[in-house]
Formats: C-alpha cells, structure tokens, sequence
C-alpha cells in the first residue's frame, strides 16, 4: 500500500499505484481532493505531455505545486492519465 504524506496528513493511499521514473502515480480515487488546490503551474515533459500541478496544503501547511497529473498525456503515458504524482516534501511511503 502505497501512501502520500503531507505535514502528518495522509493525502492519498492505494495499493494500485503506477510507478514511472521513479514516481508513485496515484489513482484519481484514491487521493482526498480537500487537500488539493490547482494552480497555473504546468510542465513539459518530451515522452508525457503537459503537466498540470496543484498544491496540497494540510493542518496550515502548503507545499507549493507539490503534486501533479497528466490530464492529456501521450500515447505512450496513458497509463497515468489522470493519476497524481507528488514531491516538494511530499512523502511517498510504499
């Protein structure tokens, strides 16, 4: 079972997580929107597409654009379409 942790907080737990580069994408069900904020912030990755962050804020904490999805990802990212990643302090405990 694979948990995301903010400021003692746990933020999304699933054990039908996706790992790529590294990165537990977790499934969009699994993870408490409460404590999700979409921001404006997005990335670029060669082989994913576009991604969109948000940050995750929790018992008057915030971690800044500390989680993101690929809403559009390429052909070959499919499996994590719509699936949250997460860092900038964000711990990921599989």
């Amino acid at each position: 079972m694979a948990k995301a942790i903010w400021n003692g907080t746990v933020i999304a737990e699933s054990d039908a997580t996706v790992i790529v580069e590294g990165n537990h994408y977790f499934p969009p069900e699994s993870v408490n929107q409460d404590y999700l904020s979409e921001t404006e912030s997005t990335s670029v990755c060669f082989w994913k597409g576009t991604a969109n962050y948000f940050s995750v804020s929790a018992e008057g904490a915030v971690a800044q654009d500390a989680a993101w999805i690929y809403r559009e990802p390429s052909d070959r990212a499919k499996n994590i379409e719509g699936y949250y990643a997460f860092w900038r302090g964000v711990k990921v405990e599989a």
